[in-house]
């Protein structure tokens, strides 16, 4: 991926790449609702500000840890969510204005 602000046809074949596992798009979608899908988990910080913590995600999945790590690795280098550090742990946002772009250059492409 060439960055957030790219859009050419070889930033939407990474951003279909990391799309096309099914737990992976299931993840984007929890994290467009963060609070009605990770609502039973007590928040290690705000989650509509920071995201939600890598652990929860993890304990939602059912996926083991590096698994989970390795997915968010990959929606992190298509430009789909931002990491933030808090503390020890790693919380993870989607990009909405990055999927915007997407979405955009998926009609102007396609």
């Amino acid at each position: 991926m060439t960055g957030a602000a790219g859009s050419g046809a070889g930033d939407l074949i990474e951003v279909f790449k990391a799309l096309g596992n099914p737990a992976r798009l299931q993840i984007m979608q929890w994290l467009k609702d963060p609070e009605a899908h990770f609502g039973e988990y007590e928040p290690i910080a705000d989650r509509r500000s920071v995201g939600v913590c890598v652990t929860h995600i993890q304990a939602k999945s059912g996926l083991a840890q590096s698994t989970v790590s390795s997915y968010m690795s990959t929606l992190e280098r298509a430009g789909l969510v931002h990491p933030t550090r808090v503390g020890k742990w790693t919380h993870y946002r989607r990009d909405d204005q990055r999927l915007a772009q997407v979405a955009q250059a998926i009609d102007t492409t396609i």
